[in-house]
């Protein structure tokens, strides 16, 4: 009975000491576990500083290229016509010659009012003889009172006919001029539609078109709570209107404000505008789509971050400020409105902090950071 008593107070003891070994490990391994947490590597981050700029005030809306001035050219006479003397898609003045009609039927018009003009200012001329000599009779007795009043008529109706056929000598005149077409304006030729050859009718038969493209036209729609400011500021001076040419994004073309709408669309809720623009390099062309930047004014002074900073969140928008101990502090901010690459902020935030623009995502409250751009002018806020 005494070994069994001392047998089990041996296997007792060992079990107690296999059980103080278990907890041992497992106090140690939880507390390396807690240390290796709180020495978690600071979240790399890059920054930028807040800065105080001069920042334009715009409306941003797409427009339609449209010509200054668009003809399209017609005959005004019919006929055949023989000769297109310009070339498709160049440059041509105001007068330039751009197409011939044959000319023989109304050269042959002009000669046949010519004629009966000349024929009755000889009429014309007899018959005046004629009414003097009549009168000078009456005088003396030898006729009567109806033959003269009879020569007078003949002499006045033909002095109406040589009227007449002046008039019609004038019109078969300009008729005949119609007969060489010219460009009304300066501008560009489209395609010729009729070629030579064919017969056109007066104005029925289009034979092409003429674009003003310099100066040139961009229209556009606002919403109509702009009325005002832009009605405003149209009293006051130039308004400035960039186009961002698709293609060329970094090289825009400058115009100003030229029209506003005399009323709102009621369906839309929107005011029609255009631009004016020199187009001297030809960049803008009559029916192309572009961006559009209203220039209404320039606020001074606002303050300025890169807009990749801004976040959103059940409390609007925030920001994550870089401290000076390398942490990260959350702030709200008030946004005025966001530009490309930059948004004003005009609550929050004051000029000379620093505010992470890259990382920020994986930052939190009180997180600890490494900034890797070595200045905040790395990374500038660019209105």
């Amino acid at each position: 009975m005494e070994n069994l008593s001392y047998s089990n107070y041996c296997r007792t003891n060992l079990l107690l000491i296999f059980l103080i070994a278990c907890l041992s490990l497992l106090i140690f391994g939880c507390s390396g576990k807690s240390k290796t947490k709180k020495e978690s590597p600071p979240i790399p981050v890059k920054i930028a500083e807040v800065v105080k700029k001069n920042v334009p005030v715009e409306i941003r809306t797409f427009g339609t290229i449209k010509s200054s001035l668009s003809v399209t050219i017609q005959s005004q006479v019919t006929g055949i016509l023989t000769d297109i003397k310009f070339k498709e898609g160049v440059d041509v003045k105001k007068g330039d010659i751009l197409f011939s009609i044959d000319p023989t039927p109304f050269k042959i018009e002009l000669r046949q009012a010519e004629a009966s003009l000349a024929r009755n200012k000889v009429l014309h001329e007899n018959a005046k003889r004629e009414t003097q000599r009549q009168f000078e009779l009456l005088e003396k007795g030898l006729t009567s009172r109806d033959v003269y009043d009879q020569a007078k008529a003949v002499s006045d109706a033909l002095a109406v006919s040589i009227k007449s056929d002046e008039a019609t000598v004038e019109n078969a005149k300009v008729k005949l001029g119609y007969c060489t077409i010219k460009s009304p304006i300066d501008g560009r030729t489209g395609e010729h539609i009729v070629d030579s050859g064919n017969l056109v009718k007066a104005n029925d038969t289009v034979l092409g078109t003429i674009n003003s493209i310099k100066p040139i036209e961009a229209t556009f729609t606002v919403p109509e709570h702009y009325f005002g400011e832009i009605s405003r500021r149209m009293r006051e001076g130039k308004v400035l209107v960039r186009a961002i040419l698709i293609d060329q994004p970094e090289n825009d073309e400058e115009g100003m404000l030229s029209f506003m709408d005399n009323s709102i669309d009621r369906e839309t809720g929107t005011i029609t505008l255009k631009a004016t623009f020199s187009n001297q390099n030809e960049r803008l062309w009559p029916g192309g789509f572009t961006k559009l930047v209203v220039v209404l004014y320039v606020e001074q002074n606002a303050t300025v971050v890169p807009s990749e900073s801004v976040m959103s969140g059940q409390k609007g928008s925030y920001v994550f400020i870089a401290k000076p101990d390398n942490t990260a502090e959350f702030r709200v901010v008030k946004v005025s409105r966001s530009l490309d690459d930059y948004s004003v902020v005009t609550e929050g935030l004051t000029q000379g902090e620093l505010i992470i623009v890259e990382g920020q995502h994986r930052v939190g409250p009180g997180s600890h950071i490494e900034i890797k751009n070595s200045s905040a002018k790395n990374v500038p806020a660019k209105p």
